[in-house]
């Protein structure tokens, strides 16, 4: 009943007459009990602001479903309800299996089918994505044993506690390992599905969602959070909270702890003490190591140089920074920025996945990916191509420009 020809669509231009056509990407959100609305509809609004020209919202390039072990409304953790579109259905007829996560407190909610369909999924070289605490679901599936997975720092440690044969990181936004996509929430789902519509749908088109949705820029899958320690400000001492704001207004322009003391209004002993029971560190080290976390998001995500970065980040001279960074990173700053950014299409690419052999051989072998696959052949990418125009070119070069700053 619910077969691939379920996502061919009616032609889009009247130059194609009647011929049909099929999309570029195929996607199955499945929500989880009390799911997070910000990651399903980031992702979703990504898909939606790319599947159609201008802003007619048809899914014509993308195509998603939502689906359920049943059709009863799944309540979000906002408290706002979404209906399934239909039950579970053969997963190879989608692209990515989407699986958005919710408070870990009904995680006990999940029907036993939604684990199935997850390992369905998997066993049929589906690639899965978990946004938020999908990543949980994902793991009890067994899908994510031996593999990298993104969490968000606030989860990271229940996650090691119930997984531990899975490598985690908190400071990658989103995380690709052999057909399996983690991504720690939040907005960061948007980034996201940029990344894998370019795979499938072209660069243009990807950003084409982007600007549509009034996002900045697509941060890269190395993009870490531009102020770590965030959880320290809701840790219930307001000497640290307190402190950890003045760090974060200053990191150009650190200054001692007892400068700091002062204008918190308490001892610098006091403060010490505080840091050292709730983070095991001194205000000092965790004040550089803000600034060194800066650096390396820096270096990543712009193209400044090592002595601008240096200053940015309130290092006295490059060869200070050139000498912590080491230290902290176990490699110079140049260097840690050449090998990362020196990444192929492949490391990021779903290895043995339906996914990754469908854009072979088309896309470029280093860089953002120029296009992506094509299942209606020569004749509907010609008229695809000069159907987008003018639009698409506006909106690579003004997003490509927004990016690269």
């Amino acid at each position: 009943m619910h077969g691939s020809d379920e996502f061919m669509v009616a032609d889009r231009t009247a130059n194609q007459g009647n011929r049909i056509v099929q999309p570029d990407i195929r996607v199955a959100f499945v929500l989880s009990p009390s799911f997070t609305l910000l990651p399903f509809a980031g992702f979703a609004d990504t898909l939606r602001h790319s599947a159609d020209d201008a802003d007619r919202s048809r899914q014509i390039y993308c195509h998603w479903r939502i689906l359920g072990p049943s059709l009863t409304p799944i309540r979000s953790s906002c408290g706002a309800k979404v209906s399934p579109w239909q039950t579970y259905d053969e997963p190879t007829n989608y692209d990515y299996v989407v699986i958005v996560g919710g408070l870990l407190s009904a995680f006990e909610q999940h029907a036993a089918e939604t684990f199935d369909f997850l390992r369905a999924a998997a066993g049929r070289q589906v690639p899965v994505v978990g946004l938020c605490t999908g990543s949980f679901a994902m793991a009890e599936a067994g899908l994510l044993d031996g593999k990298r997975c993104s969490i968000h720092f606030r989860h990271r440690e229940e996650f090691e506690a119930r997984y531990p044969n899975v490598t985690i990181t908190t400071q990658e936004y989103y995380t690709f390992d052999d057909g399996m996509i983690t991504c720690c929430g939040g907005t960061a789902a948007i980034d996201l599905a940029v990344e894998i519509i370019t795979l499938h749908c072209g660069r243009a088109r990807a950003l084409k969602g982007l600007a549509d949705l009034i996002v900045e820029e697509h941060r890269e899958v190395h993009h870490v959070p531009r102020f770590p320690y965030e959880e320290l400000l809701s840790c219930g001492d307001w000497r640290i909270e307190r402190a950890v704001m003045l760090m974060r207004s200053g990191l150009s322009n650190p200054s001692s702890t007892r400068d700091l003391a002062k204008r918190i209004g308490t001892s610098v002993s006091q403060l010490d003490r505080a840091f050292v029971e709730h983070v095991a560190m001194t205000p000092t080290q965790v004040w550089r190591a803000m600034r060194l976390q800066h650096a390396r998001w820096r270096l990543l995500n712009t193209d400044r140089s090592t002595t601008e970065i240096a200053e940015e980040c309130g290092f006295a001279d490059c060869a200070h920074l050139v000498r912590w960074f080491k230290r902290e990173y176990g490699e110079t700053p140049q260097r840690f920025r050449r090998k990362r950014l020196d990444v192929t299409l492949g490391s990021i690419m779903p290895t043995g996945s339906r996914a990754r052999s469908r854009v072979a051989g088309q896309l470029p072998a280093q860089g953002p990916p120029a296009g992506g696959s094509r299942r209606s052949g020569g004749t509907g990418e010609a008229t695809r191509q000069a159907g987008d125009g003018a639009v698409a070119a506006e909106v690579h070069s003004r997003c490509t420009l927004q990016i690269n700053r």
